[in-house]
């Protein structure tokens, strides 16, 4: 009797001790979780491997960490890109707050259909009208007002649907994976088609990303002296597009080696991502990010106004891409504050 009652106990004991062990084992892991948003579906473990498979020395697939580049949109990747790129809703307020100082706004396209709130006739006046609202509101400045406006308005400015800042707006398990490859030696970039005067001000504190890290769209700017001090000046007119075609081209002018690792989410992205990953020699990395996810962010792809997805997502089949289904692939996607 007493040994049955002895036994019973040991055992009482020795289960409670490995449930324990077992409790240790799986906090530990949760800790040592590098992603802990993402779900543990294929994506996540893409990412994993890739990383294991390039940081692993006297492997085949070890790449040196100079070479250790990746490049992310910004858009639609990194933040929201919906309902409208963020920078374009910088520069429809900007019309706004300028329009007392441009009169002949109020019968010019399409500043006209900003004041109006014409979101039609907006759409209409195509890539051209936007170029030239972002020429009117980013230029004829120094490089710190500009920097000091753009400063102000991601302070300030919240999303129409969530009524939350931009910055406020990144996705957590984006955030995640570009501490990760930072812990693991590389050397993170941005590669967006906004501008890159706009992003640079609040990369730094958003992403971890450094000012020259950020590669971007620009307009012309000049060397001025300007009451006895050196400035530059903002000129109203495109200096480059980095977006399509243009972000192989950027990559090379402002990194100089190409990426291991590329990460999109639309049509905008698929020539960088065929740049990084399309070439021989070390293994490489192609992840596009599918809004699926209509309850938490937004669903869209083929038809989309922003953020287009059509071409790319072919690709992504074609040239072996992992895609990322936030509603599938994300525990969260915003970080609650």
């Amino acid at each position: 009797m007493f040994a049955v009652h002895d036994f019973l106990k040991s055992a009482q004991r020795g289960a409670v001790a490995v449930a324990a062990a077992l409790l240790l084992v799986t906090s530990a892991k949760a800790q040592s979780d590098p992603l802990p948003s993402w779900n543990d579906t294929a994506p996540k473990a893409a990412i994993v491997a890739f990383v294991e498979k390039v940081t692993t020395e006297n492997s085949p697939d070890f790449v040196p960490e100079p070479e250790r580049i990746a490049v992310f949109d910004n858009d639609g990747t990194l933040w929201v890109e919906h309902p409208m790129y963020t920078q374009l809703a910088f520069a429809l307020d900007r019309v706004k707050a300028e329009a007392a100082a441009h009169p002949e706004w109020k019968d010019k396209q399409p500043f006209k259909a900003v004041l109006e709130g014409d979101m039609k006739a907006l759409a209409a006046a195509g890539e051209k009208g936007l170029v030239e609202l972002i020429m009117e509101t980013h230029a004829d400045m120094t490089h710190d007002e500009f920097q000091k406006v753009v400063s102000e308005w991601i302070a300030t400015a919240r999303d129409p649907k969530f009524n939350k800042p931009y910055t406020e707006l990144v996705y957590q398990p984006m955030l995640e994976l570009l501490a990760y490859l930072r812990a693991n030696g590389f050397k993170t970039f941005i590669v967006s088609g906004g501008g890159i005067e706009f992003v640079r001000p609040w990369a730094e504190q958003v992403y971890g990303v450094p000012p020259e890290q950020v590669v971007g769209s620009s307009i012309k700017t000049q060397f001025e002296m300007r009451d006895g001090l050196p400035t530059l000046f903002r000129l109203p007119q495109v200096n480059f597009i980095d977006d399509k075609a243009g972000k192989p081209v950027g990559i090379n002018a402002h990194i100089g080696r190409r990426p291991i690792a590329a990460f999109g989410n639309s049509d905008g992205d698929l020539e960088m991502l065929q740049w990084t990953t399309m070439t021989g020699g070390s293994v490489r990395f192609g992840m596009i990010i599918h809004h699926t996810d209509a309850d938490r962010e937004y669903a869209y792809d083929r038809k989309s106004e922003f953020g287009r997805l059509d071409k790319a997502l072919d690709a992504a089949a074609i040239n072996n891409w992992t895609v990322v289904d936030m509603k599938a692939d994300w525990k969260e996607i915003f970080l609650e504050k």
